[in-house]
């Protein structure tokens, strides 16, 4: 894990409101693997793919690993672990002692390209992103194979979506939109189009594709790493 210090910063839905203080933390530096997740089914078997309660994860919960107690030939260790839903993911980090990050933590940790804490304003770092999620089956590449950012974290962008605590906190669903007073129209597919710079089109699809999730979704591409509030220091791990 790593230290990300403190700021503010003007979230995509913010943009016309206050900036958002994000406190310190810890972040993992790399996606949980295959191999780190194996170990944690086996030490809570009621995880394993055939036991797991399906209000807690869906049909597709593990579905490319080979059985219960392995990964298999065609999956890479040390690749993102995929296919876990937000029960899952939420449970494995409490039981490293750890939380998964707020939709803000991520963002204002991602926000940082290899030289600065904000590269929003960079083209070449924008496009860098968008180019990824272009990109087919990233989610089969090693951690560590993205640049190494700012606050020494890698794979932010490049290699599988994150699950974030609150992801469905901003983004309201079609069903609900009309019961709130949040502004719709800015995660319309008008606004993403029209705006202001491409940084806000690519969290725009990031806020997007949190918003089509539920908790139980277990998704190819879909992978997750834990923080730690900074107070919350665990003296076991090494930084």
């Amino acid at each position: 894990m790593v230290n990300v210090k403190g700021g503010t910063y003007i979230p995509l839905y913010g943009v016309d409101s206050t900036a958002v203080t994000v406190d310190e933390f810890r972040m993992d530096v790399y996606p949980v693997t295959n191999k780190e997740y194996l170990k944690f089914v086996q030490e809570n078997p009621e995880w394993k793919r055939s036991k797991v309660k399906q209000l807690f994860a869906d049909g597709n919960y593990l579905v490319n690993w080979e059985g219960d107690d392995s990964y298999g030939n065609q999956l890479a260790a040390d690749a993102a672990v995929t296919n876990v839903s937000w029960f899952a993911a939420k449970k494995y980090c409490d039981c490293q002692g750890k939380r998964l990050p707020t939709v803000d933590e991520w963002e204002y940790a991602a926000m940082a390209d290899q030289n600065s804490q904000d590269a929003r304003k960079k083209e070449t770092y924008n496009q860098l992103i968008l180019d990824w999620y272009e990109a087919p089956k990233t989610f089969n590449n090693s951690i560590g194979s993205t640049f190494k950012n700012y606050w020494g974290i890698y794979d932010l962008h490049g290699l599988v979506w994150e699950w974030a605590m609150d992801f469905n906190s901003v983004l309201i669903s079609g069903e609900s939109r009309k019961d709130v007073d949040k502004d719709s129209n800015l995660f319309c597919g008008s606004a993403a189009v029209g705006a202001s710079d491409l940084m806000n089109y690519a969290a725009f699809m990031r806020y997007a594709f949190r918003g089509s999730l539920k908790a139980n979704y277990s998704i190819r591409n879909l992978g997750f790493r834990c923080v730690q509030t900074k107070e919350s220091n665990n003296k076991n791990l090494t930084y």
